[in-house]
């Protein structure tokens, strides 16, 4: 049986990967964008000078040959279902038996007036990277659109330069349509503090005006003022890259829409990633999920679903993890913008507004339900068994220790919040002072996790 990959991100490998460990099945990966795979979380660090391209490939080239996992740098162009074939851009023909899309997402254009101009463009894949550092050589004042991860990354990137940066965000404070108000005021203030970016907060792209040439030479914003720059970002989300629909009979909303085993409506095609969509996903989660870990977990399971053992993808604990600037970021499981019906929080913020950890959990039953933190690093394994296992709150306060990521080097504030949560409640729980990996092995074997 031949199965063929388009797309070769972490979704597509990390699924080429695990059909080779429990098959002996042909693999061909597609991808126009680069021969081999490379994290693209570390895109940023390239540009900033951190480390070069070919350290963020986590394989030696000789990987793949050894693996019997073959790699075609093509551009598909259509997916012809009844003959199973795949149409190339060079006018060859590739044949499949099975066929899995893995083709992530592209930034969202709004169509604005001038977002195809040389200078303007997002920061999702190896070309836009190389296009970057071309356009940053003569560019003296950069422009970026919108106020998400993507868009504090390229902030950073172009600061890391010292060329300067106006950020337009729509919002109030910073993502927050995404954090806790608390939150996103921390990185507000964080970005509002840092030389050399400049944060225009409910503030709108209108238009982007040319030079001479066909290049971005300025924008002008919803509030009529026009800023000079010489390389716009479009960092206002993303969407799924589900062009490939066309054609082959792909039923799509946001993404190429899959059922509980990965499957498309069209037999032998599969999805995962970006650019897969759910049609049932769990109760408070979104059919499409693009971030990096999604496609790492879908990708183990659809293997076992082409090697003859169909296997159920079920959206574990929710977890993500971000940079804003100097300030880290994670969270696990349920935490939304606000504090909603039925669930209660526990709040608490250092003295000097960088560091922050935030609880929720259920009112009614007390069950653990997300972890947001911010400048603290917990345990994912720790912080999702608990979820999963739906502790109680003043469990999960009592043994909070044991999800210091490291407890040796950092600060620890775990009875900040224990005294926060008493403060609340009238409670007088303490903290065990049991602490670091001991502690967080003996918490995860009491939960048989």
């Amino acid at each position: 049986m031949h199965i063929v990959i388009i797309g070769n991100g972490i979704a597509g490998v990390s699924t080429a990967r695990h059909v080779r460990k429990i098959s002996d099945h042909k693999i061909t990966l597609v991808s126009s964008e680069s021969k081999y795979f490379w994290s693209r979380p570390a895109l940023m660090y390239v540009y900033m000078g951190h480390m070069k391209f070919e350290h963020t490939q986590p394989y030696e080239n000789w990987f793949w040959e050894k693996n019997k996992i073959n790699l075609l740098q093509q551009y598909v162009e259509r997916i012809n279902p009844q003959s199973k074939t795949l149409q190339l851009a060079d006018g060859g023909v590739l044949e499949y038996d099975k066929l899995v899309l893995a083709t992530g997402s592209l930034p969202n254009k709004f169509g604005w007036p001038g977002q195809d101009l040389e200078g303007v463009q997002g920061m999702v894949s190896k070309q836009e990277l190389e296009s970057m550092e071309a356009y940053s050589k003569d560019t003296n004042h950069a422009v970026i659109v919108g106020g998400g991860l993507i868009g504090i990354e390229m902030a950073e990137m172009f600061h890391s330069r010292h060329i300067p940066v106006t950020l337009l965000v729509r919002e109030g404070s910073f993502w927050n349509n995404a954090l806790p108000p608390e939150e996103s005021q921390m990185v507000t203030r964080e970005i509002q503090r840092t030389h050399g970016i400049d944060l225009r907060l409910e503030t709108e792209l209108k238009e982007i005006l040319p030079d001479a040439k066909g290049r971005a030479r300025s924008i002008i914003t919803n509030k009529g003022e026009e800023i000079a720059c010489q390389f716009v970002g479009l960092t206002a989300g993303v969407h799924a890259n589900n062009s490939l629909a066309e054609g082959a009979d792909l039923e799509t909303n946001r993404g190429f829409l899959v059922n509980e085993f990965l499957e498309t409506n069209v037999s032998d095609i599969f999805a995962v990633g970006d650019c897969a969509e759910l049609r049932k996903p769990a109760t408070g989660r979104r059919g499409v999920e693009a971030v990096w870990y999604t496609g790492k977990l879908m990708g183990p399971i659809l293997a076992q679903t082409l090697c003859g053992n169909p296997t159920e993808y079920h959206q574990d604990v929710w977890f993500n993890s971000a940079k804003f600037l100097d300030i880290e970021y994670q969270v696990y499981g349920s935490v939304g913008n606000k504090v909603r019906e039925g669930e209660s929080h526990i709040y608490w913020e250092h003295p000097e507004g960088r560091h922050s950890i935030r609880l929720v959990y259920e009112t009614a039953s007390g069950n653990i339900l997300g972890f947001n933190l911010m400048g603290v690093r917990y345990r994912q394994e720790v912080c999702q068994a608990w979820i999963r296992s739906e502790t109680h709150v003043e469990e999960v306060l009592q043994n909070l220790g044991a999800a210091n990521f490291d407890p040796e080097f950092f600060r620890q504030y775990e009875h900040e919040v224990v005294d926060q949560y008493n403060q609340q409640t009238g409670k007088q729980l303490t903290l065990k002072r049991k602490k670091g990996l001991k502690h967080a092995v003996a918490v995860l074997s009491k939960l048989k996790i």
